[in-house]
Order: C-alpha cells, then sequence, then structure tokens
C-alpha cells in the first residue's frame, strides 16, 4: 500500500509539473526501479541543465496515457523488456521519432525500423546453476531444460511473466507452436515448485537446495553480489548461457519511446540522445551489470568475469509480437498449476 501511494504522489506531482510548463522540464514515466535511471538522469540534468521528472509504474502505463489522452505530462516512456515497449506502441501512444544520432548508436536489430522506440541496454536471459549440483557442461541449451534427468530441479518465475513470456516468444519463432507447447509441458514437469518469486528468489531458492537450476537476468547476479544479505545466494551459483540450438542466447532489452503527446519534444529527444551516447551507456552498464549496446563502450569488470556469448540472432520484433501466442501457449499447458 505505501509502494502504490508512494506511486501516486510522484505522478501526481508530475501531472502538476506539466501544468506549470517548465520549458527546461522532461517528464518520464518508468517500469525501472528509481536507483536504476537515478544516476542517468542526474548526468543528463548535470551536461544539459533540463530537470528529468520521473513517474515510477509498477503496472498500468497503457491505462494510465490512454485515461490522459493528450493532456497526459509524459514525454517519454521507459521499460524493461521488449513486449511492454511493444504493446504501449501498438497501443497507438507514441510517436515516431527521426534521430540521426540514435540511429548511429542503437543497431538496427534494436530499435523499430519506424522510429517508434529504441532499445539502451541489453541483458540475457541465462540460468544459475548450483556449483555443487550441477556439473560444467551438463546444460547448454534452452531445449535441454525439458529433459527428464531435471526433474524437480528447476525453479522459475511466473509463466505469464514478461520475462518468461519474451523466452517462450524466442522458442516459438525458433520451433513452433507445437514444439513449444510439448517443451513447455515438459519444462513444467521439471519445476522443482509451482512458479513464484522474482529472478533474486529463484537463486535463494537454488542457494537453500530447493532446486538446482533457475532462469533469471544476467545483472540480477551483480545485484545480489553487491547486497550483504543476498551474496552468499549469489556465490552458491554459476553462470550457465545457453543457446537456443544453431543459435544463440536469448536477450532481452530496457528501451524508450516518445509519447504521442509528449509537452516538451525537443528536451525529451535530447534526453533519448543521451540515453544512447556513450556517456550514459557506461553509467548504466556500470550501475546495472547489463550490456551497453553502443558500440566501443565496454561492460563493467563484474560483467565481464562472467563470459562471452553469442546472442540469439531473432529481431525482438519478431518475439514482442509472439508474445499473445506464447501466454495462450503457457495457459493451456496451466505452467503457474
Amino acid at each position: 500500500m505505501l509502494c502504490r501511494l508512494r506511486t501516486l504522489v510522484t505522478a501526481a506531482t508530475l501531472a502538476l509539473t506539466a501544468s506549470t510548463a517548465f520549458a527546461q522540464d522532461v517528464n518520464v514515466y518508468s517500469y525501472r526501479q528509481p536507483d536504476l535511471v537515478k544516476p542517468l538522469f542526474e548526468a543528463f540534468t548535470k551536461e544539459t541543465g533540463i530537470r528529468v521528472n520521473v513517474a515510477f509504474l509498477n503496472k498500468g502505463m497503457i491505462e494510465k496515457l490512454r485515461a490522459e489522452g493528450d493532456r497526459s505530462p509524459a514525454d517519454l516512456i521507459l521499460t524493461v523488456d521488449i513486449s511492454r515497449l511493444n504493446a504501449v506502441v501498438e497501443a497507438g501512444l507514441t510517436q515516431k521519432v527521426s534521430s540521426d544520432i540514435l540511429n548511429a548508436n542503437i543497431p538496427a536489430t534494436f530499435r523499430d525500423p519506424d522510429g517508434q522506440w529504441f532499445g539502451l541496454t541489453s541483458r540475457a536471459r541465462i540460468l544459475f546453476a548450483a556449483r555443487d549440483r550441477v556439473k560444467d557442461g551438463e546444460i547448454t541449451s534452452y531445449e535441454d531444460l525439458a529433459d527428464p534427468k531435471w526433474k524437480g530441479r528447476i525453479c522459475t518465475r511466473s509463466g505469464t511473466h514478461a520475462y518468461t513470456l519474451a523466452l517462450v516468444s524466442a522458442y516459438l519463432a525458433h520451433h513452433g507452436a507445437a514444439e513449444t507447447k510439448i517443451w513447455l509441458e515438459n519444462v513444467k514437469t521439471n519445476l522443482a515448485r509451482k512458479p513464484q518469486g522474482n529472478d533474486r528468489a529463484q537463486v535463494k531458492a537454488v542457494w537453500s537446495g530447493e532446486c538446482d537450476l533457475a532462469l533469471g537476468n544476467t545483472y540480477y547476479m551483480g545485484n545480489m553480489l553487491d547486497n550483504p544479505e543476498q551474496k552468499e545466494w549469489a556465490d552458491s551459483v554459476r553462470i550457465i548461457f545457453p543457446v537456443f540450438k544453431g543459435d544463440g542466447t536469448h536477450m532481452n532489452l530496457s528501451g524508450i519511446a516518445m509519447t504521442k503527446s509528449a509537452p516538451h519534444r525537443d528536451n525529451a529527444l535530447k534526453l533519448m540522445e543521451f540515453l544512447s551516447s556513450g556517456t550514459a551507456q557506461k553509467i548504466y552498464a556500470d550501475a546495472n551489470f547489463e550490456y551497453p549496446l553502443l558500440a566501443g563502450v565496454e561492460g563493467s569488470a563484474q560483467v565481464k568475469s562472467w563470459g562471452s556469448f553469442s546472442p540469439d540472432s531473432l529481431n525482438l520484433m519478431q518475439v514482442a509480437k509472439l508474445r499473445p501466442v506464447s501466454l495462450k501457449l503457457v495457459e493451456e499447458v496451466d505452467f503457474d498449476q
């Protein structure tokens, strides 16, 4: 309740800011947690003098933007995965952005061909494996998760969560609906418990011996290693970069789009371009343990220590558009039990 109250208060403050129409402001609706984006926005303000006002939302961004209509104070939306980003675009709530800077900084596979959205950083959907119970090379692919030898040994968050649906969508793109449904049924059989919790909770379950393998995003490892309470969980696992057979490791991204109403369009474009720059990409990489999209910007030393891998070649728009079919398959097999 307190978290929801804070969100509502922040949103109300943002609306007030828009009504006073400060020329040197830019307003952002964000699904990313405050601590993850604060360093970026502070650096932008220091460089440009433009103040960034942020409303942090747990859910309901599309509904909120629709309700506000042309009076929305939001200039930009910031999301944590491709499916949510694409959903806002398909709802008709964004506008095309033409920028030579953005096109030069962000690879074509990580931006919309029509300029409706742009990726900022990427993360891999990997396996956290128990150091003492999973041997090197024992599992190498997402397909292997369906192997009967893992029965009762896998933990994951809900099948309907955006991160899970993105992975299922990628599997669907590679294998088709019939094979994906069989794979989901077999992975469900191999679960050690009902899908629950966030990615950190999966690592904790491996640490406690409840399961031996857990699906999660790479950056959670860095966050846990920096947390005194959770470092022991992180130390109990190692990262495996699984692949789709014949391709690479599934990637997802954080991304940004300009709203259709954008009252401070020029400032919003400046922020988008800044977030794609080397300065911001390095801040993002170091603070959030994610992979920069701008060529030549290195990940943090911690991230590089986890090893290298080849990303899946699928275009993320293809993954996003398969989300409805993936959700239907997850529900058909009653993945969440």
